[in-house]
């Protein structure tokens, strides 16, 4: 290759690789939570939500079964907590919460209730199927939670969705590989399937700048 065309490749890469970087610089930003608190009060988005802490001395043995409650991981004493805690703040801080769909397991149907002070729907959609369904029924149950974080409510009021780490992982990638339980993504919806991410906080955050108010 000729060396003068070379350095204009190389050149060009090294913009290439420049502007990724401070696309990604820029996306890792700290995000203020009372400003994302101010946009929630308004409605019109989608918290996706880690069920809560869990017991880490249980294991989901028999998972097919999703009415069997007594063979799966639970809440914690402290995941109980934690997410009264949150629901709590929420209705301190004036964040209102419409629809609450949940995965079948019933740590995410408890995280649901008591975030979202209300009845949730449990769907098989936003189930963790884990190696106990094909890898087309996990690809599915991953397209329709990213459906569910790009739709438009119209009741004015913010929809929460209570699910798993690997769904997470597998509907918006690699960067939630390390979302823990507990841990909220702020999407504002936009109808298209790829919603905008406006912030991600943990449990005691929205706790903390509750006690503020």
């Amino acid at each position: 290759m000729h060396r003068k065309r070379f350095i204009q490749l190389l050149a060009a890469g090294s913009i290439l690789i420049f502007t990724t970087c401070y696309q990604i610089q820029a996306n890792g930003q700290p995000v203020d939570i009372n400003s994302v608190t101010t946009e929630l009060k308004k409605g019109g988005y989608v918290i996706v939500l880690r069920h809560g802490a869990t017991r880490r001395d249980q294991a989901d043995t028999d998972p097919l079964n999703h009415s069997n409650i007594a063979k799966q991981r639970l809440l914690s004493t402290k995941g109980k907590e934690q997410a009264k805690q949150v629901g709590d703040a929420f209705k301190k801080l004036g964040i209102p919460i419409g629809k609450v769909y949940t995965s079948k397991f019933y740590r995410a149907i408890e995280t649901g209730r008591l975030v979202g002070n209300i009845e949730p729907t449990p769907i098989i959609d936003i189930t963790e199927g884990g190696l106990v369904v094909s890898p087309i029924e996990n690809d599915r149950r991953a397209q329709s939670l990213r459906q569910l974080a790009a739709t438009i409510s119209n009741d004015n009021k913010n929809t929460l969705v209570v699910t798993h780490k690997p769904n997470i992982v597998d509907a918006f990638g690699k960067n939630w590989f390390e979302v823990k339980e507990g841990e909220a993504t702020i999407f504002k919806p936009n109808g298209s399937n790829k919603p905008t991410v406006i912030g991600r906080f943990q449990s005691n955050d929205w706790i903390a700048v509750a006690k503020n108010k």
